[in-house]
């Protein structure tokens, strides 16, 4: 049913969203960047955490129907969320894999919101700095120039997208009609592997049982004989295996798996090889360490963020195909909404939407092109390679200190270590060490995060993190030893600690 048109009145107006006066609204947003880039430059003087207020986690508010000016609602931000935000901007944050930003990364945001382009086709200039940052990539990881690629939300959905391909490697065109048809596919990956693995396994409907989970060697890198093992096992017993998957920079310790030796078993039985990379891939940028990623150059895709290790604003990612032609053939569509010219707007062909699932995607490439141009690869692989140095150092400390133990060797940025005084049970060093990490986060000083490494809970250290230095390492070191002393002469290691409170 149309719209009725009674009246003429207001049809002509096109400011209804646009400001009602710009040079006030300008003035407003030039306070609104101060604030903003203040909070990036003072973040380090404030608490590494501070838990967000009751109040502020009320979220049955009345919806808005009449808007503020924008001041008030920049006013909020700045009294309601900057204080209370995630901390991965702090340089004594480490948990997980976060990256930390840049002040420039600022800027790049707010042309991507002037822009507003959208990425899933046509023919626009933001098209053509994508496919200039494509063509980069291909040129890192020494991928052929017919290779393609997409620049996505994160790793997880680049590996759902390179399985997606592998997939229809292994079981031809039919697949996107007829589905899996029965096949019996199964693929391998480390028991190490990040769980968005599994998940694309779910996803594309094979289940994660037909995920084989390999054992890793005592550097938690892929046991390779256990996998071709495995494979010859899977074949005898008519499975399909179609896919392996190699970590590089496995998520609990950074382990890099050989992937030289991987891909010949993957080309000696005709299986697809991707690589999750998510962070430890870009290792690519700095001279001192790309030789650890000897053989990458082979696999048949590779995902990698460029959020975490290379600091450009969330969320960004790429996924490389090295046949660039079977990427196309498994999400191209010919739907008649979708067709393209050879001149105008609907020119540009091939469009990302032809390599993807995502019709409508943001411009995540121009903040990660600006970084790029702003920073060039030395600089970035510099970064890269003192995080590698400062978490060596950490490694050393933490051996020279008999309080301390160490539990996975250090094989890029990670430190896994616990609290270790003698005469504790296991049981109780898995208490007392998480009890540990939430300690540092709660009172501000710190934000490791834990992990279970063959049953023990380790503090984690995982230094993505430009701002950070040794001085903050050590404070680190001092606060580990200062709480578990605590504890020990509170007798409260044989207690059940309730880590959800401080």
């Amino acid at each position: 049913m149309s719209t009725p048109v009674n009246k003429a009145e207001g049809l002509n107006d096109p400011s209804l969203l646009e400001p009602a006066d710009w040079e006030e609204f300008r003035a407003e947003a030039h306070r609104a960047l101060d604030v903003a880039l203040n909070f990036v430059r003072d973040r380090p003087q404030e608490a590494a955490w501070e838990e967000t207020p009751p109040g502020l986690k009320v979220t049955d508010k009345e919806l808005p129907v009449h808007g503020q000016p924008l001041g008030e609602v920049v006013n909020a931000v700045q009294r309601d969320v900057l204080p209370y935000t995630l901390g991965n901007t702090h340089p004594r944050f480490w948990g997980w894999v976060n990256g930390s930003g840049t002040p420039s990364g600022v800027i790049s945001q707010a042309f991507v919101g002037a822009i507003n382009a959208n990425m899933g086709g046509r023919d626009h200039s933001p098209m053509y700095i994508e496919r200039q940052l494509l063509a980069w990539m291909r040129q890192l990881f020494s991928y052929p120039e017919d290779a393609s690629g997409l620049i996505c939300t994160g790793t997880s959905y680049a590996t759902l997208l390179a399985l997606a391909v592998a997939r229809q490697h292994a079981l031809g065109e039919s697949v996107r009609e007829q589905g899996n048809g029965g096949a019996a596919l199964v693929a391998y990956c480390s028991e190490q592997a990040h769980v968005s693995v599994s998940k694309a396994m779910e996803i594309l409907g094979l289940g994660s049982r037909a995920l084989r989970s390999v054992p890793v060697r005592p550097d938690f890198t892929l046991d390779h004989a256990a996998l071709d093992a495995m494979i010859r096992s899977d074949v005898a017993l008519g499975m399909k295996p179609f896919a392996v998957i190699s970590c590089v920079g496995a998520v609990n310790t950074g382990a890099i798996d050989e992937l030289e030796i991987i891909g010949q078993i993957c080309r000696e039985n005709g299986l697809w090889h991707h690589v999750d990379g998510a962070f430890g891939a870009l290792i690519v940028l700095s001279p001192e360490l790309r030789h650890r990623l000897a053989g990458i150059e082979h696999a048949d895709s590779i995902a990698f963020d460029f959020h975490k290790w290379m600091h450009v604003t969330y969320a960004a990612a790429c996924v490389l195909i090295r046949d660039g032609e079977l990427h196309r053939r498994s999400f191209a569509t010919s739907h008649a909404y979708l067709q393209g010219e050879s001149r105008g707007v609907a020119a540009g062909a091939p469009w990302p939407c032809d390599y993807g699932i995502d019709l409508s995607r943001g411009f995540a490439a121009l903040g990660i092109w600006m970084l790029l141009n702003e920073m060039g690869t030395k600089r970035l692989g510099e970064a890269i390679y003192r995080n590698c140095r400062q978490a060596a150092w950490l490694g050393q400390q933490v051996d020279s200190m008999k309080q301390l133990q160490r539990l996975a060797p250090v094989s890029l940025n990670i430190v896994c270590f616990r609290f270790a005084p003698a005469g504790l049970s296991r049981q109780q060093l898995n208490r007392i060490n998480r009890h540990i990490v939430v300690t540092l986060h709660c009172d501000g000083i710190a934000v490791p995060s834990f992990t279970e490494l063959a049953g023990e809970t380790a503090i984690r250290v995982c230094i993505a993190n430009h701002r950070t230095r040794l001085d903050d390492l050590q404070a680190l070191l001092d606060a580990v030893i200062e709480i578990g002393a605590r504890l020990m002469t509170a007798g409260l290691e044989g207690e059940e600690f309730d880590v959800s409170t401080h």
